[in-house]
């Protein structure tokens, strides 16, 4: 079954076959509108497909949209999530106070949500504000993009790992490892229906955030990760795709390699850039340099902070393919195109 996006008022919990349920659920003041949590039956009891974004009204929804389907709250198993975000792990850990299901992702995202649950809020401003203004923002767009912390999502009760089986009892539900957007993404291959969930991996109307953290990290290449990983979904095949925002569509392998294709058009719009440039520039300066869906001066500091960590991630895997070289000043890191 396909659908298409719709604002959340026109959304409803759907059946879509093969003992699967989508429930739309909503990111209050977020452009996206929802995360689509799906439910998979099985004989030991459903499974959830991450969960949403922790608010009372995104519970209510969850909570009524799985009523709808004929499951309730406190019948569900497991919640397994794709990735730590907010708008997917955020309700994980009510679902499980509410029916004792077991919480489950991946041990390279398990290990960031134990660190985002010990840091204090004091301590994470700090974190961002330094790495704010390496990166090249200004006092003002430090103090914005450090005021609000989303509440860390409930740490995980299972690790996930490449190739595992989710606890899904009579269904073969397999863990396809997909690092990129966080270090811990995954992808689950329903394999007894040809059906992938994809969270926020692959989507069929737009790209998914890559970004690096710190900006400055040398010891890491996310965008790298992205594409292969994106190489690994292709060759699965042509699956039905049951991604957490916009819409189900068939073709899993031909949207991973468009997506692909994105990211290395934009590297090489990214070189070309530097290329025009006569001094390195800070990670800042080539945030505001790249094209974005809105021009750079009409972005928020929280999206110029997003912006700016995936011109990072860009130039990072530029970097990696020895096309662009860092200089390391004393309180800057700053960029420029190999001679």
């Amino acid at each position: 079954m396909k659908t298409r996006r719709r604002p959340y008022s026109e959304q409803r919990p759907t059946d879509l076959g093969g003992g699967v349920w989508s429930v739309p659920v909503p990111i209050p003041g977020n452009p996206l509108g929802y995360t689509l949590v799906y439910a998979i039956e099985s004989p030991g009891g459903p499974v959830l497909v991450d969960a949403g974004w922790n608010h009372p009204d995104a519970w209510l929804a969850l909570r009524d949209g799985l009523d709808s389907a004929g499951i309730g709250v406190r019948e569900v198993r497991g919640v397994v999530v794709t990735h730590f975000h907010p708008d997917h792990a955020g309700l994980a850990g009510q679902v499980r106070e509410e029916s004792g299901a077991w919480i489950a992702m991946h041990e390279a995202d398990a290990a960031l949500v134990r660190l985002m649950n010990e840091l204090q809020d004091r301590e994470h401003r700090s974190f961002q504000a330094d790495m704010l203004r390496r990166a090249g923002a200004d006092a003002s767009e430090v103090e914005e993009v450090t005021a609000q912390r989303p509440r860390p999502p409930a740490p995980p009760d299972r690790e996930l790992h490449d190739g595992d089986l989710v606890d899904l009892p009579g269904r073969e539900l397999r863990v396809v490892w997909t690092p990129g957007h966080t270090p811990g993404h995954v992808c689950l291959h329903l394999r007894d229906a040809d059906r992938l969930f994809t969270g926020d991996h692959v989507l069929p109307g737009i790209t998914p955030h890559v970004g690096v953290y710190p900006y400055d990290r040398d010891d890491v290449d996310p965008l790298g990760d992205f594409m292969a990983s994106l190489e690994k979904v292709a060759e699965l095949g042509e699956l039905e795709t049951l991604p957490a925002h916009e819409w189900t569509f068939p073709g899993s392998a031909d949207r991973a390699m468009e997506i692909h294709a994105h990211h290395e058009e934009k590297l090489l719009a990214l070189a070309s850039l530097l290329a025009r440039e006569h001094e390195p520039l800070t990670i800042w300066e080539v945030a505001g340099r790249m094209t974005w869906n809105r021009p750079w001066a009409e972005l928020s500091p929280t999206m110029r902070g997003m912006a700016a960590g995936e011109a990072a991630a860009h130039l990072r895997a530029l970097e990696v393919r020895g096309v662009v070289r860092r200089t390391a000043g004393p309180d800057r890191v700053r960029f420029a195109l190999r001679p």
